[in-house]
């Protein structure tokens, strides 16, 4: 039975113990939730210039048309009086 440590394992424990607080804090999060990291990542993506400045024509499209129904029916009704 061995009872006498060797001196060069308290060295190596203390740097296992090191090693092992140092992997335990790589996983710690800087946001509390989810939507805390969601406005960061698009707030960053914005400042990249990502996401850019979009304007939607659909609605505009959508306006000329109705309007353009409506004129061609008033007309198409008006012609058969």
């Amino acid at each position: 039975m061995m009872t006498s440590r060797d001196h060069s394992s308290h060295p190596a424990l203390l740097s296992l113990d090191a090693a092992a607080s140092a992997a335990r804090s790589g996983f710690a999060c800087m946001f509390s939730s989810s939507d805390e990291y969601e406005t960061a990542l698009i707030a960053q993506r914005r400042a990249q210039g990502r996401y850019g400045t979009q304007t939607s024509r659909g609605p505009l499209i959508a306006f000329i048309a109705t309007c353009t129904a409506i004129i061609a029916t008033v007309a198409v009704y008006f012609a058969k009086s």
